[in-house]
């Protein structure tokens, strides 16, 4: 079966590019870098660590994991791969050129076996929930270790790998470690075939995030030119067709807090011209974030158009809304608000953060909303209530605090598995 997978997958391929090229209409990133996603790795490495990071949210999870590993192996070099151009960056400008950073190839046989020569990894770490046929068959091959770190299989996806067994049995029999989230990450990671034995149940990275010690400060300097007596409401990490229910709440909120701003981040990069126009649409005054202009009173919506500071825009509001939760996308990580004690509020589509958002909800830190009257409601609420605004914000953060610890479990669960390979 994998061999047809294979088929189909180099029938693809010119499609994969057309729609890269597609994309760079908006971002000439899109038209970069082509030939590492067929596996020619800018840099050959010799004995190195990998670890894989799709995109911008497992990114953020595995810095604190890649520092780590840093500190203990500093003599061995470690590459960073992603699949956008998003991760990509975000790796870049956390750590320079002290590691190495490159695309993830396209799982076609002759790609992944050109990338795994070139950079001879002695361990393979993948963060939360990718899995490859050909590259994990590769992996088995050439016996590098592969863990999966910080796992999580909603239902949805469970029910996706069982309509593959033989290919979803092939790719867990390859692994050496899954160290999962939460029970139920684990037992759904087992019951599609993975032995128990190599399942740990170790918590979230998301909840040892650090807060950068300039935070603070910087996030008073942007205050000022925001305007620090408006009260400021954050829409974040929003997607197409989020965008339009947001600006409809905020018309609605407006008309009774009339000195209101919302902070609106897209999630992606390409969409910040086309978010820009939709504001203007709805004859909101609009300041993007990278004019660098302050805002003045008649301002209504200040777009995060920049990357890298999703946390500085946390930090300068009062109430944070998390995107990806009115579409079928599954939510974004809550507890990035959470942890700068913001009270969060997120839409009722939330599979990628199932566990979390229970955790959140029960201990009052997070309000689950399904309408544009329910958001604005709430939103209206929290300004009105600065007590209850703290109080919601305080609940966030012990969330966040009663959860740490994920970081030290799966680092020792990765050095064990270094021990027992014989790695250095």
């Amino acid at each position: 079966m994998r061999y047809f997978y294979s088929f189909l997958l180099y029938l693809c391929l010119p499609w994969f590019f057309l729609r890269l090229l597609w994309r760079s209409r908006y971002n000439p990133a899109y038209r970069q870098r082509w030939s590492e996603r067929l596996g020619f790795s800018p840099a050959g490495l010799h004995h190195c660590i990998w670890i894989h990071a799709v995109s911008v949210g497992e990114t953020l999870a595995a810095i604190p994991l890649i520092k780590a590993i840093q500190k203990k192996y500093p003599e061995v070099p470690l590459l960073v791969t992603n699949m956008t151009i998003t991760g990509s960056e975000r790796v870049r400008a956390a750590f320079g050129k002290t590691v190495f950073n490159t695309y993830i190839p396209y799982d076609t046989p002759d790609a992944v076996h050109r990338f795994l020569t070139r950079i001879n990894p002695f361990m393979l770490i993948i963060m939360e929930t990718e899995l490859w046929p050909n590259l994990f068959a590769a992996c088995q091959d050439k016996n590098i270790p592969i863990a999966l770190i910080n796992a999580r299989l909603s239902e949805k996806s469970a029910r996706g790998y069982r309509l593959i067994r033989p290919v979803t049995r092939a790719m867990l029999h390859a692994l050496n470690l899954v160290a999962a989230q939460t029970e139920k990450d684990a037992n759904r990671f087992i019951e599609l075939g993975i032995e128990p034995k190599k399942v740990h149940i170790t918590g979230s990275l998301k909840f040892d995030m650090a807060v950068p010690s300039d935070l603070a400060a910087k996030s008073i300097s942007l205050r000022e030119q925001l305007d620090p007596h408006r009260p400021i409401w954050i829409a974040a990490s929003t997607h197409s067709g989020e965008e339009e229910r947001i600006l409809a709440a905020h018309l609605e909120i407006r008309k009774k807090v009339a000195n209101a701003l919302l902070i609106l981040v897209p999630r992606h990069p390409e969409r910040f011209d086309a978010v820009a126009s939709l504001v203007e649409k709805h004859s909101l005054s609009l300041i993007r974030r990278s004019s660098h202009f302050p805002c003045n009173p008649d301002t209504a919506v200040y777009l995060g158009d920049t990357m890298g500071e999703l946390m500085l825009l946390y930090a300068c509001s009062d109430v944070a809304f998390v995107g990806g939760s009115f579409e079928n996308i599954g939510g974004h990580n809550m507890l990035e608000p959470a942890v700068l004690h913001k009270p969060v509020i997120t839409g009722p589509v939330l599979f990628n953060f199932a566990e979390i958002s229970e955790r959140m909800v029960k201990a009052n830190g997070m309000i689950i909303v399904t309408t544009v009257e329910q958001l604005a409601a709430t939103v209206i609420q929290f300004f009105e209530d600065a007590s209850y605004r703290q109080r919601t914000g305080d609940h966030a953060f012990a969330v966040v605090e009663k959860n740490r610890g994920a970081l030290q479990r799966q680092l020792d669960s990765i050095y064990q598995l270094w021990n027992l390979n014989k790695m250095p």
